[in-house]
């Protein structure tokens, strides 16, 4: 199996085993009956944030996943060419393209990079996005316990009234123990989804997503040290190399330049052969007008019309506009 892709398998195996614990406790629980009759809404906002931390989970794996194959790419670029060879040019701004462009800035500065430290500036996003997978974990095993303070809270107040209306009201006496049961659920409900969710599933996300980050660093500080670090010193054997990336990319270039010189050029020959046919057809029909007296004509109707269009201009001017003409002419 492609190391790039570890971090996803395991997600989605991890992803499956959730799913199946969820789907075991609606069948043993009827847990979704649960969430819907929940008061306390307590159990709604838990389940609500630990899919919110799924969704996170997953963008934050594809992402890592694609980092991972951009790493082994840059990789593949690195042992053929050194350092300068490593070209992000072309190609999508990713955490992995930013950490070689500020290497080859340090090592173009003749300084010695600290690569612990660009990949952590680089990867800072992606690190606090699992932190972040981390602490909502801790947040649902806390709201579990305050459902569990809640129920109970239900509980105590429904067997009060209970107690109140034992021998008194039957009614009363059965809507307080209704309440205790509810308040009894709720606390076991949301322990159950706070502790399973938080404290298991979705803390298995986070360490997923960890490792993915902490297995992307050690590609990348490898590439580094087997690959990178003659580059980090001011050498011949550099210079050379510099040298040989900066012939490549010129040719890069001129063979760019030649084929839009070619393209053009055909573009042309194409303009002038569609201009010769054009002439050759206007010029073999004597019957009617070839097409540049039929331009001409055009040209004349088109002046001959604009000044008719003046002329009744003129002509449909108000009475007043055609006494302030006439009293200016009189001064002038």
């Amino acid at each position: 199996m492609n190391k790039a892709y570890r971090t996803l398998v395991l997600w989605v195996g991890w992803c499956s085993i959730a799913t199946m614990v969820y789907l075991g406790l609606y069948l043993d629980t009827d847990i979704v009956s649960f969430l819907r009759d929940d008061q306390s809404k307590i159990t709604w906002i838990i389940s609500l944030l630990f899919l919110i931390g799924v969704a996170a989970s997953f963008f934050l794996t594809v992402n890592l996943t694609i980092e991972h194959l951009e790493a082994l790419a840059q990789e593949k670029l690195a042992r053929e060419k050194g350092l300068i060879g490593v070209n992000s040019r072309g190609r999508k701004k990713r955490a992995v393209n930013r950490f070689f462009d500020s290497l080859r800035i340090v090592a173009a500065s003749n300084d010695k990079p600290n690569i612990d430290a660009l990949l952590e500036m680089e990867f800072g996003s992606h690190i606090r996005v699992s932190q972040a997978l981390e602490i909502l974990g801790n947040l649902l095993i806390t709201l579990g316990l305050i459902g569990t303070v809640v129920g109970l809270t239900y509980t105590l107040s429904g067997l009060t009234s209970s107690l109140s209306a034992l021998g008194q009201d039957t009614d009363l006496l059965l809507a307080g123990l209704r309440k205790a049961m509810a308040g009894m659920g709720t606390s076991f409900y949301t322990t159950l989804l706070g502790a399973l969710l938080g404290g298991v599933l979705l803390r298995i996300f986070a360490l997923i997503t960890e490792n993915g980050i902490s297995g992307l660093h050690e590609a990348l500080s490898r590439t580094c040290m087997l690959y990178c670090t003659a580059d980090f010193k001011q050498t011949a054997e550099r210079e050379v190399r510099l040298l040989n990336v900066e012939i490549e990319a010129l040719g890069d270039r001129l063979g760019a330049l030649n084929k839009a010189f070619s393209e053009s050029k055909q573009s042309l020959l194409e303009f002038r052969d569609a201009v010769k046919e054009l002439h050759t057809i206007s010029g073999e029909d004597s019957s009617v007008y070839t097409l540049r007296e039929t331009l001409r004509m055009q040209k004349y109707y088109r002046a001959l019309l604009h000044h008719e269009i003046h002329l009744m201009n003129k002509l449909n001017r108000s009475w007043w506009q055609r006494f302030e003409q006439y009293l200016v002419s009189r001064k002038e």
